[in-house]
């Protein structure tokens, strides 16, 4: 019975926050949050502290949504975890996942969460076997130049974009498939959150930043449009 009930709260709770999205446009205050994801293992995932607060203000400007620019961070085992719709989790080395937070994370995206992985450099190494530990059942496969994801309000006719060289490899986007929904975007090589931090960290083009910004919301959109 509390395995059930917990269950049926766990549900509920991701049922009201996507609720709270669709009252965007007529709210008079920010009504919802994007969220970093805070894990154990040594990996850094506070990098790039600027990043979602541009994202978060460029999406407001171009989708019309109405993100609080102060996001939450919520540890990955935490309960606090269904109160936000996205995350996003990033760091450049090692990620581990105990067995009950690899459960919590399980399941969140099966009910209906959704987990933006950006490798920051150096971290796919450690964050494949994290996730395989959560969906030991799946496995990462690169999504087409014609999925939506690279097709919602901005088109990326090449797939996701290069923002930063890392060690010369072509940008990839991969992703977990539950039941035929994407519960878990993958890009790897590419360091989007770089190119939506503040123009004077990384001192990228602004053509650059505006790439990765436009594929930061076109993640986004998907996410809540599926």
């Amino acid at each position: 019975m509390k395995r059930i009930t917990l269950s049926l709260i766990t549900i509920l709770c991701i049922v009201f926050a996507w609720l709270a999205f669709s009252s965007f446009l007529n709210a008079d205050k920010p009504t919802i949050k994007l969220a970093l994801l805070k894990y154990s293992g040594g990996g850094d995932w506070y990098s790039n502290p600027t990043a979602l607060p541009n994202l978060a203000d460029f999406c407001n400007k171009n989708l019309g949504t109405d993100f609080d620019k102060d996001y939450a961070t919520v540890e990955v085992g935490s309960v606090e975890l269904f109160n936000y719709p996205w995350y996003h989790m990033t760091g450049h080395g090692n990620v581990v996942f105990s067995d009950a937070e690899a459960e919590n994370l399980r399941n969140y995206l099966l009910a209906g969460g959704f987990l933006h992985i950006d490798d920051n450099f150096g971290m796919d190494k450690f964050v494949r076997p994290a996730m395989k530990k959560v969906f030991p059942e799946l496995d990462f496969i690169e999504l087409p130049f014609t999925h939506e994801i690279y097709n919602q309000r901005f088109s990326f006719k090449s797939g996701l974009p290069k923002i930063h060289e890392h060690d010369g490899k072509a940008a990839q986007g991969f992703g977990l498939l539950w039941e035929g929904r994407l519960i878990c975007f993958y890009s790897f090589e590419s360091d989007l959150g770089d190119g939506w931090e503040d123009p004077g960290v990384h001192k990228d083009p602004e053509e650059i930043r505006q790439m990765a910004l436009k594929m930061g919301s076109n993640i986004i959109q998907f996410a809540f449009e599926q």
